[in-house]
């Protein structure tokens, strides 16, 4: 009976070990040939800093070095104002977590929202900043401390290859992933958050550590682990053959360590 058990169990952990293998991944990746960095995504550059010579065009129409804003923990948030996809909730998302944050913001931190779409105008920014303001209850205090850029392509690419934000054009529109940096008032890059939305303990935590010029991993690995970009519906979709592959090894797993340590029966 046991020798029968034994084998039923062995022949579970097989097929388990054969179906995970089998396993297709819910998101494709593409890389660059050149570097081996994803097209489409963000590669963290933790420890680095922000170069002195990107430029951008702020609300009043001035033109202002990136660098030279940043004299707090500052929230970098590429955009385009007209996206159809992820934008909206992603921005959304800072908003909420900005308004149920006991940080004041202007204050305690900032958040410079840039347009990577060339094109774009101040007008857009000014339309889509007032939006998202009506989804806040601290309107006057979200205002000062939240603010909108658009910029030259040049600075566009520099900014971007610099916090490894990684987007392609495809048609009119832009395939990209959804993802602020968190930047010490020095100007390093110490946090990266990615995802549509924000625990404010996350939030919060992410702000005091850029003050210190604290640099981490990002936190929600686990959720990128169960969650795929899918560049098509410019959106996060669950993996659900990697979590239940996962699932399935980790119970064969279990099932094979009890066989080994159970206890032997005496006659």
């Amino acid at each position: 009976m046991v020798r029968i058990k034994q084998t039923t169990s062995t022949l579970l952990i097989g097929l388990a070990l054969l179906f995970v293998a089998k396993i297709p991944f819910a998101q494709k990746v593409t890389f660059d040939s050149t570097n081996n960095d994803p097209e489409i995504g963000v590669v963290e550059h933790l420890d680095e800093y922000l170069p002195k010579d990107i430029y951008i065009v702020n609300e009043d129409s001035q033109r202002v070095v990136l660098t030279d804003l940043i004299d707090k923990p500052t929230v970098l948030n590429f955009v385009y104002f007209r996206c159809p996809g992820i934008c909206s909730p992603l921005m959304e998302g800072l908003a909420e977590v900005m308004d149920k944050s006991d940080m004041t913001p202007g204050v305690d931190y900032q958040v410079l929202t840039i347009s990577f779409d060339p094109t774009e105008t101040l007008d857009l920014a000014k339309r889509k900043k007032t939006n998202y303001l009506n989804l806040v209850n601290k309107k006057e205090e979200i205002a000062r401390g939240w603010k909108f850029f658009i910029s030259d392509s040049a600075s566009i690419a520099k900014a971007t290859n610099a916090v490894g934000f990684k987007y392609k054009r495809q048609g009119n529109d832009f395939l990209h992933a959804a993802s602020v940096m968190v930047i010490s008032p020095d100007g390093k890059i110490t946090r990266y958050l990615n995802g549509l939305y924000f625990l404010p303990f996350e939030f919060k935590m992410a702000i005091i550590e850029a003050n210190k010029g604290q640099s981490g991993p990002t936190i929600n690995k686990v959720l990128q682990f169960c969650y795929s970009y899918d560049p098509t519906g410019q959106t996060y979709v669950l993996n659900v053959t990697k979590i239940t592959g996962t699932l399935i090894l980790f119970i064969a797993l279990i099932l094979f360590l009890y066989l080994i340590f159970k206890p032997k029966k005496k006659k």
